[in-house]
């Protein structure tokens, strides 16, 4: 069940982190989703590191960190693939 919930919350993370970005990010579904994954992976241990308690809700800083990082991911695969964004 633990990876079911992986997969969703790496897709609204990576869904988040492209609504956040700027123009148009030439990524499909699938590289979002794991993009996604990996933000959300790295999110909860830099929140770790950072002192941030878990609790029983939401997590806010949490998915905050985590939709930043999502973020920083795509960029940083869009500027490997070499693809460009359109305004």
């Amino acid at each position: 069940m633990e990876i079911i919930g992986l997969i969703i919350a790496g897709a609204i993370i990576g869904a988040l982190a492209r609504l956040f970005m700027p123009g148009r990010q030439p990524v499909g579904m699938l590289i979002t989703v794991i993009l996604g994954i990996v933000g959300v992976l790295i999110g909860y241990w830099l929140a770790g590191l950072l002192g941030v308690q878990a609790t029983s809700g939401i997590d806010w800083i949490r998915w905050i960190i985590s939709i930043i990082v999502a973020a920083v991911l795509i960029g940083i695969y869009i500027a490997m693939t070499g693809r460009r964004r359109t305004v």
